[in-house]
């Protein structure tokens, strides 16, 4: 193992051991959701369509500085997007305002960019989106710390699954990436998921014939949704999950 894997594995430990907050969850069986970064327009028009039409919805990620640019993920959102996915029934979520890590930032400066996006996404619309992820996965201790306070959940990119309890400081999560090649690696993840009586999140960025190396295909998604719900899986936006495990806490 190189220098710099063992670096990532200490720092992993290290992140999924300090300023935990952990939630038992209520899942009477194994559940799954899957989220979107930052977030392109295709993330919606074609992995939104995709979830809706097996009648399920997502969490979608947004970082409101990104809204009306394109990048290498694409076209990213439109204003209209927001309001045709919340209409759908998906989950509005915050990214930051400018998609900003909080590695080599003050500690100030990352969680006002925190603050102020979400509060840009709840002015236009209407919606407080109470639900984090860190933007290139990127957590420090500090900002667990911090932020993990302000938010109902704060989602990174360490893979495996949440269970028994969930740490909503930082929510595991498995990158959803490639073409229909790594169908083997999602179902394994659901087989092990199913073991664990757990909550799987999957995450991915733009959704594409020909995605970057941060998205998926269409064909990916869609067998990787398939195969959820043959299994039997409830796959249910961040917050219903986070809403039931509190109920669940509170009865």
């Amino acid at each position: 193992m190189s220098l710099r894997s063992q670096l990532g594995k200490a720092r992993q430990l290290l992140m999924s051991t300090v300023h935990r907050r952990p939630v038992l969850l209520a899942n009477d069986r194994p559940v799954v959701s899957f989220c979107f970064d930052d977030f392109p327009r295709t993330a919606y028009t074609v992995g939104g369509a995709i979830l809706t039409s097996f009648g399920a919805r997502g969490t979608y990620y947004a970082a409101l500085g990104l809204m009306g640019t394109q990048n290498e993920l694409g076209d990213q959102f439109t204003r209209r997007d927001l309001d045709s996915l919340l209409a759908d029934g998906h989950e509005l979520a915050s990214h930051t305002f400018s998609h900003m890590s909080c590695r080599g930032t003050p500690l100030s400066t990352f969680e006002g960019d925190v603050q102020r996006g979400r509060a840009a996404l709840a002015e236009i619309t209407g919606r407080d989106p109470v639900n984090f992820a860190y933007p290139f996965g990127h957590v420090s201790v500090a900002a667990k710390k911090r932020v993990g306070m302000q938010m109902r959940s704060c989602r990174g990119t360490y893979g495996g699954w949440n269970r028994p309890a969930a740490d909503l400081n930082l929510l595991r999560a498995n990158s959803l990436y490639g073409d229909a090649e790594r169908l083997s690696e999602t179902k394994s993840l659901l087989a092990d998921n199913e073991q664990h009586e757990g909550w799987l999140i999957f995450y991915t960025h733009d959704v594409r014939q020909n995605p970057t190396q941060f998205g998926c295909t269409p064909e990916l998604l869609e067998k990787t949704v398939s195969a959820t719900l043959e299994r039997g899986f409830r796959i249910i936006p961040v917050e219903q999950v986070l809403t039931c495990a509190q109920a669940f806490c509170d009865s």
